[in-house]
């Protein structure tokens, strides 16, 4: 497990991170860049199917990645850590938290789905399948998800990039785990820091979907939006999403 993740820092207070439904661990662009390796410590970690993870077999669900997430916490030998998550990965770390409570320091979402999955309705769910094998819809998530500001060949990248790094297979499968799990019963209540960011121009996870879902879950949760981004922050403004990430981790240092 340990080789198939993205380090970067050796710091103090470490931090495991968990990629959206179309990304992968070397998809969070060049946020990576300006992270603070002398504070942090951050492991990138790809959900099977996806990037060095996409021969391994799985039945590609939340609770798996959170199995995953703490097989890669112990081979670090981090005992407690605080978590980041995009998109999917969003809900992931949300597993991450019910399977080991006490060692999660924090939680970060970065338009992150909520505990409580996506109501998507049917013609919606349907559009959204039809993803796992075709680019244009893909590409149109990716657009929508933006606000349609941003230039073809930006899209194009994006797309690309997760079919390279993805199977068909596993997007598909994790569509449904991500879309339609619900565990809001489990973490509602839970009083840890947490802080949720989404993106301005966000066409799905923006400031009223989150203030509804995470804030009604978690008692101490806050929200930042990040003006000029869309879904994909780290992408689309890079410096203000790791400069929120770090100042909010840095008001809650790792408590061994």
């Amino acid at each position: 497990m340990k080789d198939s993740l993205v380090l970067v820092g050796k710091g103090p207070h470490k931090v495991l991170a968990l990629h959206g439904w179309l990304g992968s661990a070397r998809s969070w662009g060049p946020m990576v860049d300006v992270l603070d390796g002398d504070a942090y410590a951050y492991a990138f970690m790809d959900s099977r199917g996806y990037g060095d993870r996409m021969g391994e077999p799985g039945d590609y669900s939340l609770e798996e990645i959170a199995r995953d997430a703490l097989e890669a916490a112990d081979d670090l030998g981090w005992k407690r850590f605080s978590l980041l998550g995009h998109s999917m990965g969003g809900a992931a770390i949300q597993h991450v938290l019910t399977a080991a409570r006490g060692r999660v320091n924090a939680l970060v979402g970065v338009s992150p789905v909520p505990a409580s999955g996506v109501p998507f309705d049917a013609p919606t769910l349907a559009f959204f399948e039809s993803a796992a094998g075709d680019a244009k819809v893909r590409r149109t998530i990716v657009d929508r998800g933006t606000g349609g500001r941003h230039s073809g060949r930006w899209l194009d990248t994006i797309v690309a990039n997760s079919f390279a790094r993805s199977t068909e297979q596993a997007v598909g499968t994790y569509l449904h785990a991500w879309a339609k799990t619900d565990i809001s019963p489990e973490v509602t209540g839970l009083e840890l820091p947490v802080h949720v960011i989404v993106g301005q121009y966000d066409g799905a996870i923006n400031e009223e979907f989150a203030r509804k879902t995470w804030l009604s879950h978690y008692p101490n949760a806050t929200v930042e939006v990040i003006a000029n981004a869309g879904h994909y922050s780290m992408d689309e403004t890079p410096v203000a999403l790791a400069t929120a990430v770090e100042r909010f981790l840095n008001q809650h240092p790792l408590e061994i």
